[in-house]
C-alpha cells in the first residue's frame, strides 16, 4: 500500500509549559521543530484558578505545573514567532477558559490572523473539576453560563475552534470505571448542549455546527483491550444521543471527536522504566481501532511520577508516537476489530451499562444536580478506594510495585535529582515583579471601565465573551478578571465525597486494617482522648485530591476522627483548623511541587502557636532531595507514590503520634 493510501496520522502533541511565557515559548518552538504537529499548553495553577502570581494562594505555585499567563503581554510572549493561523493549539484550561481564549484571540488579531482559520481546543469542562481535578472557581450555574457563552460566541466568530473538550481523563485518575467515565462525560455533554440550545442564540439550522465542535478528552489505561472497547462505546453512545436527543441527521456532525492523554497517575515511581511500555500499551488502545481512533494524542513522560519531565523525556514520548505512525503499518488497514464477537459483546455491555447510569443521573435532575448533591463525587471516591484495596491486597498487580519488586540499579535514575527538571525557586519573584511592571504601565482608566462592563454583563443575561475580549485588550489581569466575576457569582467548594464512601478494606481479625485499628484504639486510650484526630490538608492550589481523600477514608475506617475540609487552603487556615480541632497529627498532600514553600510555612506557624511538637507528615510527588530537606525542617514522615499501602501509611501516622507524645512503641496483631 502506498503512502497516499494510508490514513493521516493523528495530531501529535506534548503537554508542556513551565516557569515563564518566554521559557515555554522556547520549548514549544523546539518541540515543533522535532515534528510535533500541535501544541498543548499546560497552565500553572494560579492561572487555572484565576489568581495573579502575587496572590497569597499562588505562593509556591507560580510556573510549577505549567506556564503563568497573567495578561495579554504574557500571551504575546507565549506565542512569539508561532503563527496562530497555522497552529492547532490545545489549552488545558477550565474555570478561566473564557479568559484564556479571549487573550488568545487578541494575540491572533495582533498577528493579523483570520479568526475563521484558528484551530484548537479549550478544555472548558467544569464538571470534572468539581469531581476530580479541583481547579473550579464559580458555582455550577454561572460556570455553565460561561461555557454556554463561549460556545455560542465561537460558533459565530471562531467557527473551527472546539470551545469545549469534555474531559473524562481526570475521572479515570480519580477512580472512575469505564462505565462511570462514559456516563459522567456524556451527562456533562447533555447538560452543556441543553444549555446552549436553550439560550436561544443558536438557530435550528446551525445546531449541527455546534454538535460538530464538541470534542472530548479521554484517558487510556493499561487495560488496553477494555480501553479500546470503551472508545468504541463512547462513539456509539455519542452518535445515538446526538441523533435522538438533538435531531442531528448529518453523520459527519455526529462523529465522536476526541483527543487523549494516556494515564499519568498510573505511572510508577518504583522501576519507572516500566512506564515506557505502559505508555505504549495505553497509546495502542486509542490508535489500533480505526473506527474509534483518537484525533490527537499526547503522551506523558516516563518520569512524571518523579517530578517535572525534561525536554529530552518529552522528546522520547513524541518519538513513541512517531515510530507507531511512520514505521509501523497501523495506518494502512481498515478497522481491525470489525466483526469481532468478543469486541462487540464488550462494547454492547459498556453501552448498556453506561445508558443505565446516564438515565440515573438524568433522573436526579442532570449532571449539575448530581454534582451538588455529592452523588458523583462519592461514587468516584468509592470506586477509587476499591481499586486501591485491590492493589494493596495484590488482586490487581502492578509490576515493580506489588510484584516483581527486585530490580537492578537503573541508569535512568542513578542520580534522582537530575532525572527531572527543577523550576528555579527564584522564578516566582521574577514573575511577580514583571506583573507589577505590567500594572504600572497600562491604561488604568481603561482597565477600570472594562472590569465595570464585565460585571455589568455578569449581573444581567448578556454574553460574557465579548466583554472578556475587551478586558484582554485593556490589559486586565487574570486575577482581576476572575475577581470581578467572583464578586458577582461567588465561589464554590465542591463536596469531598469522603463521608459517603463505604468501607473498602476488610477489618476482620487478622487483617492489616484490624491491627491498625487496634493500634489507633490503644493509643487513644493511653492519651485519654476518646479518639485520635487527624487533619488532612491540601495547602495551595493543587486540586489533585485523590490521595488525600483515600488517606482520609482509610483513617476514618481505622478509627480516626478525620478533619478534611477539601482543597485550596492557606497554611494559616490549616494551622488554625489544627488548633481549633485539637488534632494529633497534620497530614499535608501536595502534588504540584509547591511543598518546598508551603510545608515549612505550616511548620513555622505551628511553632509560633506553641504546637511545634504536633507531628506533620507530607505526601505527594516529592523529589528525594526535597524530601530530605523537609525531614530536616521537622517533617515527621514523607510519602511518595512508591508508598502505595494506605493501611501501612495510617499505621505510620499512629507511630508518629506515639513518638511525639513520648509513648512506647506499640506492636499489635489483630
Amino acid at each position: 500500500m502506498t503512502d497516499r493510501q494510508k490514513d493521516r496520522p493523528w495530531l501529535m502533541r506534548t503537554y508542556a509549559g513551565h516557569s515563564t511565557a518566554e521559557a515555554s515559548n522556547e520549548l514549544y518552538r523546539r518541540n515543533l521543530a522535532k515534528g510535533q504537529t500541535g501544541l498543548s499548553v499546560a497552565f500553572d495553577l494560579p492561572t487555572q484558578t484565576g489568581y495573579d502570581p502575587d496572590h497569597v494562594l499562588a505562593r509556591g505555585e507560580v510556573g510549577r505545573v505549567g506556564v503563568p499567563v497573567s495578561h495579554l503581554g504574557d500571551m504575546r510572549r507565549l506565542f512569539q514567532d508561532i503563527p496562530l493561523e497555522r497552529t492547532n493549539t490545545s489549552m488545558t484550561i477550565n474555570a478561566t477558559a473564557m479568559w484564556l481564549l479571549a487573550l488568545y484571540q487578541v494575540v491572533a488579531e495582533e498577528q493579523g490572523a483570520d479568526l475563521a482559520l484558528l484551530r484548537g481546543t479549550t478544555q472548558n469542562d467544569i464538571v470534572k473539576e468539581y469531581l476530580s481535578r479541583g481547579t473550579h472557581v464559580f458555582p455550577p450555574g454561572p460556570s455553565l453560563r460561561l461555557t454556554t457563552d463561549m460556545i455560542t460566541y465561537t460558533v459565530g466568530r471562531i467557527p473551527k475552534w472546539n470551545p469545549i473538550n469534555i474531559c473524562s481523563y481526570h475521572l479515570q485518575e480519580a477512580g472512575a470505571t469505564p462505565v462511570q467515565e462514559i456516563a459522567y462525560a456524556m451527562s456533562t455533554a447533555v447538560a452543556v448542549l441543553d444549555a446552549v440550545f436553550a439560550s436561544g442564540r443558536i438557530p435550528d439550522e446551525r445546531r449541527g455546527e455546534v454538535v460538530s465542535r464538541i470534542s472530548f478528552f479521554v484517558n487510556a489505561g493499561v487495560r488496553f483491550v477494555e480501553e479500546m472497547c470503551k472508545m468504541r462505546a463512547f462513539s456509539r453512545i455519542w452518535d445515538r444521543v446526538t441523533r435522538e436527543r438533538y435531531g442531528i441527521e448529518d453523520a459527519g456532525q455526529r462523529r465522536f471527536r476526541y483527543g487523549v492523554q494516556v494515564n499519568s497517575l498510573g505511572l510508577t515511581e518504583a522501576q519507572p522504566e516500566n512506564n515506557v511500555q505502559r505508555i505504549v500499551l495505553e497509546m495502542l488502545a486509542v490508535t489500533l481501532s480505526r473506527d474509534a481512533r483518537a484525533r490527537a494524542v499526547q503522551l506523558p513522560a516516563w518520569n512524571e511520577a518523579l517530578g517535572l519531565p525534561r525536554p529530552w523525556d518529552q522528546q522520547w514520548s513524541l518519538r513513541i508516537q512517531q515510530v507507531l505512525a511512520h514505521e509501523s503499518d497501523l495506518l494502512e488497514y481498515p478497522d481491525l476489530f470489525e466483526g469481532s464477537h468478543v469486541v462487540e459483546a464488550k462494547v454492547a455491555a459498556l453501552v448498556a451499562e453506561s445508558f443505565e447510569e446516564i438515565d440515573r443521573i438524568e433522573g436526579m435532575g442532570g449532571v449539575m444536580a448530581a454534582v451538588e448533591s455529592g452523588y458523583l463525587k462519592s461514587r468516584l471516591v468509592s470506586a477509587h478506594a476499591e481499586r486501591r484495596a485491590r492493589i494493596e491486597s495484590g488482586e490487581e498487580r502492578i509490576v515493580g510495585v506489588n510484584c516483581y519488586e527486585s530490580t537492578e540499579p537503573s541508569p535512568l535514575t542513578a542520580d534522582l535529582d537530575t532525572a527531572i527538571m527543577m523550576v528555579d525557586p527564584a522564578n516566582e519573584a521574577r514573575v511577580v515583579e514583571a506583573l507589577g511592571t505590567w500594572r504600572a504601565t497600562r491604561d488604568g482608566a481603561r482597565v477600570t471601565d472594562a472590569l465595570a462592563a464585565l460585571k455589568a454583563v455578569a449581573t444581567g443575561t448578556g454574553s460574557l465573551m465579548a466583554a472578556s475580549v475587551e478586558c484582554a485588550r485593556a490589559g486586565v489581569t487574570t486575577g482581576e478578571w476572575s475577581g470581578a466575576l467572583r464578586e458577582v457569582f461567588g465561589e464554590f467548594r465542591a463536596p469531598t465525597g469522603v463521608s459517603g464512601a463505604p468501607v473498602a478494606v476488610s477489618a476482620e481479625r487478622g487483617t492489616p486494617l484490624a491491627a491498625v485499628r487496634e493500634k489507633v484504639s490503644r493509643t487513644a486510650t493511653e492519651l485519654g482522648c476518646g479518639r485520635l484526630r487527624l487533619l488532612v490538608g491540601k495547602p495551595g492550589l493543587d486540586g489533585h485530591s485523590n490521595g488525600a481523600e483515600q488517606i482520609a477514608v482509610r483513617a476514618r475506617d481505622a478509627g480516626f476522627e478525620v478533619v478534611y475540609q477539601g482543597i485550596r487552603l492557606t497554611p494559616e487556615q490549616i494551622v488554625s483548623a489544627a488548633l481549633a480541632e485539637d488534632v494529633h497529627c497534620v497530614g499535608l498532600s501536595i502534588l504540584s511541587g509547591s511543598h518546598s514553600a508551603l510545608v515549612p510555612d505550616v511548620l513555622e506557624r505551628l511553632r509560633e502557636a506553641g504546637a511545634g511538637d504536633l507531628p506533620v507528615i507530607v505526601g505527594g510527588i516529592i523529589p528525594n532531595a526535597d524530601a530530605e530537606e523537609l525531614r530536616a525542617a521537622g517533617v515527621a514522615a514523607v510519602f511518595t507514590p512508591k508508598d502505595f499501602g494506605i493501611t501501612e501509611i495510617i499505621g505510620r501516622i499512629v507511630d508518629e503520634i506515639r513518638i511525639a507524645n513520648k509513648l512506647d512503641p506499640l506492636e499489635v496483631s489483630a
